[in-house]
């Protein structure tokens, strides 16, 4: 391990000379990239009022001027002793700060005394041994409901700086993925992992240098316990299991190109049309799925979307098709609705379909939409609801098995209103979704062959059944579907 400690502590003598920006970033575009990144990054970060933040990798304190203002006390962590001494000159004058220099690899934090911990390029640096160990010791240093960020390049490099020798490890963000997402510590109150908060491109990138490969991660240190359907996360009960790569596509066969849920387009259309949407409005759309609602409205209406779905799946297949579709109006993030946060009035829209069904407390998620749309925003969802008890037992093994929480429209309705929202609209669609789900059973029947040929006749049998599953549990009062509209005063 010394060695690959020894081969970075080379490379980095070579890349602090001057303790520039420049030499930190290993780009000649550092001061134009950092105007633009800065102010993005910030804004994916928690509300850091009164935490202690560990900030690792700080290098010359590009970000510890920022953290140091919203934060009860910063430590600032660099390799290179350049940087600190650079990053100390910088901000050495605010008494809520201290600077050490150290290998993070060899540090030693107390169990569960850090809010936050911030770094920026700094994990690609670490073998992927080291970065195992690392992780689950940043996991014990975090108290319980305490976030980790990092932001790594990935697949290939991306700063323009000359290199006589380039020992950082490039990994897939799936990588980083599996690795944060998989990881259980045991402490004595029990087990402890990582749920994603979110995942994104930093856009800077992407705009200013064509390249997606700039990752952000945040997480937040949860009590972990296996019991999502077998899986130790939801997101990973959804990707390993509801919603696998190949189940997307079938869906999407089904549905139409672009989407994965009741109706397709045609849905679509008309739920969007009850907005009367303008050019320049910012739409967040809960639960996008693959994109298809997402492309429709910033094509025909003009307006800036972003779509947050937990499902990496669906959304690297949706960051796979915004890039074919050119709409730098269009952005995507793996999120987490009950635990991203949004400054106060950020949407006049937001949109969700099909999604909250998922959700056990949804009054607490209604709040938080009340309170990230601007005043005259409007709210539109619909979503699977459910007859009044008691229900049939084939209903009830279905919800459980499904991890659905579901309530009728009219209950449903009225946490809209209790999160504050006015205009409250909670209709019951039911008839209207029997319809759809019967002429999706005719389009089947229709492409069965070319269905068939694409994927499998067990794929084709699955959707089908699975389609007059649900026309029976409508049918019978059981299932129902909701269509909810509001607008915030």
């Amino acid at each position: 391990m010394d060695k690959v400690r020894s081969t970075m502590a080379e490379f980095w003598k070579e890349h602090s000379k001057d303790a520039t920006v420049e030499e930190m970033m290993l780009d000649s575009r550092a001061r134009e990239l950092t105007q633009h990144e800065l102010p993005e990054i910030l804004s994916m970060l928690p509300c850091l009022t009164g935490y202690r933040v560990l900030e690792l990798g700080a290098g010359i304190g590009r970000f510890t001027s920022h953290l140091l203002t919203k934060a009860a006390h910063v430590t600032a962590v660099d390799f290179m002793e350049s940087f600190v001494e650079k990053n100390r000159q910088n901000n050495g004058h605010h008494s809520n700060t201290t600077f050490i220099q150290a290998d993070v690899t060899k540090m030693e934090v107390p169990e569960n005394s850090i809010d936050f911990i911030f770094s920026n390029w700094l994990l690609m640096y670490l073998s992927d041994e080291e970065l195992k160990t690392f992780i689950e010791k940043m996991l014990g240093w975090l108290r319980p409901g305490g976030f980790l960020f990092f932001r790594e390049s990935c697949n290939h490099r991306s700063g323009d700086s000359k290199r006589d020798f380039n020992p950082t490890c490039y990994r897939t963000e799936a990588q980083y993925s599996h690795l944060v997402s998989s990881l259980q510590v045991e402490g004595p109150e029990g087990g402890f992992g990582f749920d994603i908060v979110l995942k994104k491109q930093v856009q800077t990138y992407v705009e200013m240098k064509n390249n997606p490969n700039q990752i952000c991660w945040l997480l937040e240190k949860v009590p972990r316990s296996s019991n999502q359907n077998g899986f130790s996360t939801f997101q990973q009960f959804l990707d390993n299991q509801q919603y696998t790569s190949r189940g997307i596509l079938r869906y999407e066969k089904m549905f139409g190109a672009g989407y994965v849920s009741t109706g397709g387009p045609s849905t679509t259309k008309e739920f969007v049309d009850l907005l009367n949407l303008k050019p320049g409005q910012k739409v967040l759309d809960v639960g996008c799925g693959i994109g298809g609602g997402d492309f429709y409205m910033a094509k025909t209406f003009g307006v800036e979307v972003l779509g947050l779905d937990l499902s990496e799946n669906m959304v690297d297949i949706a960051l796979e098709r915004a890039t074919s579709e050119k709409l730098p109006s269009v952005q995507f993030e793996v999120a987490d609705a009950t635990k991203r946060t949004f400054p106060e009035g950020s949407f006049d829209v937001i949109y969700s379909r099909d999604t909250i069904l998922h959700i056990d407390d949804k009054l607490a998620l209604f709040k938080r939409f009340h309170s990230w749309l601007k005043p005259g925003g409007q709210l539109l969802i619909s979503d699977y609801c459910c007859g009044e008890k008691p229900w049939t037992p084939a209903f009830e093994a279905y919800v459980k098995q499904r991890g659905y929480v579901l309530y009728t429209p009219a209950q449903y309705g009225k946490f809209i209103q209790e999160a504050g929202f006015c205009n409250v609209r909670a209709e019951d669609r039911t008839a209207q979704f029997i319809e759809v789900i019967e002429a999706e059973l005719q389009r089947a029947e229709a492409i069965k062959e070319e269905f068939i040929e694409e994927f499998s006749e067990e794929d084709y049998s699955a959707i089908v059944n699975g389609w007059r599953e649900k026309l029976e549990r409508s049918n019978s009062g059981d299932q129902r579907w909701g269509l909810f509209y509001a607008t915030r005063d």
